[in-house]
């Protein structure tokens, strides 16, 4: 059972940063292939950036694509999800996730967390 914790949601202004954390308690964490998702009021969760399992590739949902940056360290068992120039329509709670595939598809990830709200003002 992996147990993912999020953290660094927050209320941001329009053009702003924020710098999203998951720790995993899983210390094969190296294993799973990590994907966050976001879910805004009334619609469906949907996809937002995906990481294999080394690191070395990476996938973006194309509405935050050249703003958004997935990473991962293994060793500390983290992935971070770094949000730059954010707009209103980011506003949503995020989640991470882990799942054996390296996927764009929630129904492959297995393991999620609690969310962190991000809110994003104009």
């Amino acid at each position: 059972q992996v147990q993912l914790v999020e953290s660094g949601g927050g209320l941001v202004q329009a053009g702003g940063s924020l710098r999203l954390s998951c720790a995993a308690s899983e210390r094969t964490l190296s294993s799973y292939a990590m994907g966050w998702f976001r879910q805004a009021p009334r619609k469906e969760r949907a996809f937002v950036a995906a990481i294999n399992p080394s690191g070395g590739s990476t996938v973006y949902g194309d509405s935050v694509k050249g703003r958004f940056t997935i990473s991962r360290d293994n060793a500390k068992n983290t992935v971070s999800l770094q949000t730059n120039s954010l707009k209103p329509g980011d506003t949503a709670v995020y989640y991470c996730a882990a799942g054996l595939s390296y996927s764009k598809v929630k129904s492959d990830y297995d393991y999620w967390g609690q969310g962190t709200q991000v809110t994003v003002s104009s």
